[in-house]
């Protein structure tokens, strides 16, 4: 009889696998991915420069470009994109407030985690998060790359290092 119950824990641990390999796979939102250079995003636009973290020089993009501004028939508002050396680290869309988002997502994803901190959704795999915040009248995704916000701290570390060195 304890078969059953380890079976059946195997199996939903396979799914869920499965469905946070599915988000590493598509590694962003369309045809946009994370690590990409910010030249390869079709009418990438640049809005501001800006300090990540308060201490990481980071620029600001946007897209209108219209391979990119629905979802199945949801209208997408914004794409906002973040980069670090010309590397995107962070895509946000938003879109009108529309339960069928949230739906799609968890069915290529898999079931979202409750932050009750932040009071949004996420998944979370091993190169990338993604985040769903729901408004009243819009929602927000966020996809973050882990490998270059990684990057980041190490380009840190080698500054304190050249600092100290200088001694």
């Amino acid at each position: 009889m304890r078969i059953l119950p380890i079976l059946f824990l195997m199996i939903v641990h396979v799914v869920y696998s499965q469905d946070i390999n599915e988000l590493e796979r598509r590694n962003g939102f369309k045809e946009i991915k994370l690590g990409m250079l910010i030249d390869s995003v079709k009418g990438a636009e640049f809005k501001k420069d800006l300090i990540e973290r308060k201490e990481f020089p980071a620029k600001q993009y946007e897209t209108k470009s219209a391979d990119y501004m629905t979802i199945g028939d949801v209208p997408v508002k914004l794409i906002s994109l973040k980069t670090y050396k010309g590397l995107i680290y962070e895509i946000d869309v938003i879109t009108g407030h529309d339960p069928k988002v949230m739906r799609g997502l968890e069915k290529s994803y898999g079931k979202a985690t409750y932050s009750l901190r932040t009071e949004s959704y996420y998944w979370k795999a091993q190169t990338l998060t993604l985040v769903y915040k729901g408004h009243r009248k819009e929602v927000k995704l966020t996809y973050r790359s882990v490998p270059v916000i990684r990057m980041m701290y190490v380009d840190k570390g080698k500054q304190i290092e050249e600092v100290a060195d200088d001694f």
